[in-house]
């Protein structure tokens, strides 16, 4: 089995790749890194660099656990292929952090972490990024 996480650049993905590191390792299961682009993006803030993947692929082998980067493209919905990802690996663990937003926020442009606790059929750890971090 392996557990998978969704991994961007930022406080939040920071805070989701150090709890789902911790997890891998409490449980000696792989650990899966999502790192999903816009099928078309030019730019996206959200996809790692390589060097920021290398820097993650090397904390894991600190860690003592074996990690592999899943790239991949999504076409229209990001929580789907998140998904997909998750049911075709046969995780036992999802990792996704959270942030905050306004009502308004998530109603205009949704929520792919509320969707994917709403919608996942394997256990989700959602992860907030604490204010110091």
């Amino acid at each position: 089995m392996s557990i998978i996480v969704g991994y961007v650049p930022t406080k939040v993905g920071e805070a989701a790749l150090s709890a789902a590191i911790s997890e891998a390792r409490l449980r000696n299961e792989e650990l899966l890194i999502v790192n999903s682009a816009r099928e078309g993006s030019l730019v996206d803030k959200n996809v790692a660099s390589p060097e920021e993947l290398e820097r993650v692929l090397q904390a894991t082998e600190a860690a003592g656990i074996q990690a592999r980067i899943l790239d991949s493209v999504y076409r229209d919905d990001l929580t789907e292929e998140f998904l997909r990802l998750a049911d075709e690996h046969e995780v036992s663990l999802i990792v996704i952090g959270l942030r905050q937003r306004s009502q308004v926020g998530k109603f205009i442009m949704g929520s792919h972490a509320q969707r994917i606790l709403l919608q996942a059929e394997h256990p989700v750890l959602a992860i907030k990024a604490e204010s110091g971090f």
